[in-house]
């Protein structure tokens, strides 16, 4: 009997999780979830920036001439490129880190999670499109030959 059961019982589990992916409340492919994967990977790179930059500051004990050839390396249009990326990632990983703790903290915030998380990322843009713009004005101009 106790078979039956429990075969019985794990019928009626699959059911209803079959039922609450029909219904939509699996979790796949929802902005939430894809601002819970940018927020990790953003943290990631942020972790991984601040590793590299603790060991190049770290050079100009040991080599200031290394340190001086480092430097320069990171005038590089690519160099610059991964500086937006930088900078990008650090404003979505603070802006969303604000509202994670939102929705945490704040009684009706799990209501407000999705207007928040559009206005997070309008706030992105918003500070992000002048902001590429001046950060990538000098190397756009040296790869097109002006001179500042």
């Amino acid at each position: 009997m106790s078979t039956t059961a429990s075969t019985a019982a794990a019928a009626e589990a699959s059911d209803r999780a079959g039922a609450s992916r029909r219904n939509g409340t699996f979790y796949r492919g929802d902005p939430g979830m894809w601002s819970w994967v940018l927020h990790r990977i953003t943290g990631v790179l942020t972790f991984f920036f601040l590793f590299v930059h603790v060991l190049d500051t770290a050079l100009v004990r040991v080599s200031p001439n290394v340190y001086d050839e480092v430097i320069e390396t990171y005038k590089s249009p690519l160099v610059n490129l991964l500086e937006v990326g930088l900078v990008g990632a650090v404003l979505f990983h603070a802006l969303n880190g604000i509202r994670v703790m939102l929705i945490d903290f704040w009684e009706p915030g799990p209501r407000y999670q999705r207007p928040m998380l559009w206005t997070i990322i309008g706030i992105w843009i918003l500070v992000m499109v002048p902001g590429t713009y001046y950060m990538l004005e000098r190397t756009v101009s040296d790869l097109l030959g002006g001179a500042n």
